[in-house]
């Protein structure tokens, strides 16, 4: 039997994580001036990405973070440093990165991860895992997982309608909102993991 309640529970926990509406003015940040093909590619990867992090944290994270001896706390400094790098270059304006090079980075960082696919979610995904009881959990579990990167997709894919309406004086004020926004991502993952550090200590 499909467990409805172990669906749930994890779907609206990475729905919360994720942020699907908060995601798209950091998108559309990070994809503007491409060619519409570009950008609906960009998101099909990088939700691609995200899952595919995920579904390998999911199958086997426990395991690879004990053997590389990193922490959780540990794993969400390392990615909010790296939001906040990404976060200042949105702020500042700075785009001199070659085209080609950049497409791929942007699907894969900051968008694959660590924004979609981050810490958060990722610790989510293993404690869920860990937790289904039986065939039908599992199948629960990787439902939701599956459910929620459709979201994330249809998400982006269709907020590309905005760029063509808010033109390119509205795309710069979107791409500085979403560097603040972004930044206070960064610093709040910082924040609680250094919080975490400190309680385990």
């Amino acid at each position: 039997m499909f467990d409805f309640a172990v669906f749930g529970s994890l779907f609206l926990t990475l729905f919360v994580i994720m942020d699907p509406p908060g995601i798209t003015p950091i998108f559309l940040a990070l994809t503007s001036g491409r060619p519409a093909k570009v950008q609906r590619r960009m998101a099909w990867q990088a939700v691609c990405v995200a899952f595919g992090v995920i579904a390998v944290f999911g199958i086997c994270g426990q395991q690879i973070l004990d053997y590389l001896h990193v922490s959780v706390p540990a794993l969400m400094i390392a990615g909010g440093l790296l939001l906040l790098l990404i976060a200042l270059d949105l702020l500042t304006g700075k785009t001199d990165e070659p085209k080609q090079t950049k497409d791929v980075n942007v699907a894969l960082v900051p968008l694959g991860m660590p924004l979609l696919a981050g810490p958060g979610a990722i610790v989510s995904v293993i404690l869920a895992v860990q937790k289904a009881d039986g065939f039908s959990g599992q199948v629960s579990v990787w439902a939701a997982i599956a459910a929620m990167h459709v979201v994330l997709w249809v998400t982006m894919r269709y907020s590309l309608v905005i760029i063509r309406v808010i033109k390119d004086g509205g795309v710069v004020l979107v791409t500085r909102l979403a560097g603040m926004m972004l930044s206070a991502i960064a610093v709040q993952q910082i924040i609680n993991g250094v919080l975490q550090v400190i309680h385990t200590s």
